[in-house]
C-alpha cells in the first residue's frame, strides 16, 4: 500500500530538475554556454523519466506493488513535459524562434528529426492520457495506441547518439542503451513466458 501523498512527493521530485535549471538561469549557474547546458539538460531528463516509466511495470512486477501502475501516467505527462522543453529550449535559444531555420535544420540534421520525430509521437500519448479517452477509444486501442512508447524511446535513443556522436562521446549513450535493452528484454521474455505452452 503506497503512503497517500506519494503521488504528490513525485510530482514535486518531476519538478525538482526544471526548478534547478530556472534557478541556474537567475543565478548564472549554469556554465559558460547556458543555452547548451540548457537544452541539453532538458532533453537528458527527458529520456531519463522516459526510462523510469518504462522501468515502472518491471519495478513492480518484481517487488509485488501493483499500487505503481499510479504513477506511470503521471511519469509519461512529464516525459512530454520535459520534451517539450526541450524542443521550446533549442527552437528559441538556438534558432531565435526562426521557423524556417528550426525546419532547415531538422531536414539537415538527422539527430534532430530523430528528436523531433520522438516528440511528434509523443502528442498523441500525451492527449490521450486520461480516463475519457480510454473510454472513447476502448480499452484495446489506448493500449495499442500507447505501445508508440517503445519506438519513441528507440528513437530518443538514436537522437541522444546521433547527438553525442559529433563529440565521439558514446559512454553516456551506451548506458542509456543498456538499460533499454533491459527494460525491453525483460517486456520480450514475459511475452513469450505468457505465450510458452504450460
Amino acid at each position: 500500500m503506497l503512503h497517500p501523498a506519494a503521488k504528490v512527493v513525485l510530482f514535486v521530485l518531476c519538478l525538482l530538475p526544471l526548478s534547478w535549471y530556472v534557478y541556474g538561469a537567475f543565478a548564472d549557474r549554469l556554465g559558460a554556454n547556458p543555452a547548451e547546458t540548457l537544452i541539453r539538460g532538458l532533453g537528458d531528463w527527458t529520456l531519463r523519466l522516459l526510462w523510469i516509466t518504462l522501468a515502472v511495470t518491471p519495478v513492480r512486477t518484481w517487488i509485488q506493488q501493483p499500487a505503481l501502475a499510479r504513477f506511470r501516467r503521471m511519469l509519461g505527462l512529464f516525459v512530454f513535459f520535459y520534451a517539450s522543453l526541450h524542443l521550446l529550449a533549442y527552437g528559441w535559444l538556438d534558432k531565435g524562434l526562426d521557423l524556417s531555420e528550426i525546419l532547415r535544420d531538422i531536414a539537415k540534421r538527422p539527430f534532430i528529426l530523430m528528436g523531433f520525430t520522438a516528440w511528434i509521437l509523443l502528442i498523441p500519448l500525451a492527449a490521450t492520457s486520461f480516463n475519457r479517452a480510454i473510454k472513447a477509444l476502448g480499452a484495446p486501442r489506448w493500449q495499442m495506441l500507447h505501445k508508440l512508447v517503445y519506438a519513441i524511446a528507440v528513437i530518443g535513443l538514436m537522437h541522444f547518439i546521433w547527438m553525442r556522436a559529433g563529440k565521439n562521446n558514446f559512454a553516456e549513450p551506451a548506458v542509456y542503451g543498456a538499460i533499454l535493452t533491459v527494460l525491453l528484454g525483460w517486456r520480450l521474455w514475459k511475452k513469450v513466458a505468457r505465450g510458452a505452452p504450460r
